[in-house]
């Protein structure tokens, strides 16, 4: 199932005195906040639009002013939400790369149409995400996102074909 929005970073704190925040950008590429001119902020399940004033770029981390938001006061409320974008912001995704919230309660079935469950996190390791799949007993399988297991992934119709290595699955 397709998101509407898309989580693009959250703010994890305030820089300096003149309201700008710092944000852990969710994103593989942070510049591509340059090329924003709003955001949404979510406040309590709520999004409210944000203009951004300026942004600059501190190690991994994005600094944002947004106009109206003048004090660290300012700021300090905005500490710990989430900022997010319309998907049709969204920088386009490499083939065979996805959006983490269109994965999410994805129906995950083996190449042979066993069911193994919904995709309820998906872990970065840094070599390869790995999708955790929750079947309804309870138990969780842990899927290598590589091209040798994953066969097909089809957000549209939300279900992954994956053919699990020997031993992945207790049962085998």
């Amino acid at each position: 199932m397709r998101c509407k929005q898309l989580e693009i970073g959250k703010i994890i704190n305030t820089h300096g005195v003149k309201g700008e925040v710092k944000v852990l950008p969710l994103t593989d590429d942070p510049t591509r906040y340059d090329e924003l001119k709003w955001v949404y902020i979510k406040k309590n399940g709520q999004l409210e639009k944000a203009f951004i004033e300026s942004i600059k770029y501190q190690k991994r981390n994005v600094i944002i002013k947004f106009k109206g938001i003048n004090s660290m006061n300012d700021a300090e409320k905005l500490k710990n939400l989430m900022l997010l974008i319309d998907r049709d912001m969204a920088v386009a995704l490499p083939e065979d790369t996805y959006f983490i919230c269109d994965l999410i309660g994805m129906e995950v079935k083996t190449d042979e149409d066993i069911l193994l469950g919904n995709i309820q996190d998906v872990i970065s390791t840094g070599s390869n995400d790995v999708y955790v799949v929750k079947h309804s007993s309870g138990k969780e399988i842990l899927i290598p996102a590589i091209k040798e297991v994953v066969l097909n992934v089809d957000v549209d119709h939300n279900f992954m074909i994956v053919k699990p290595l020997k031993g992945l699955i207790e049962d085998e």
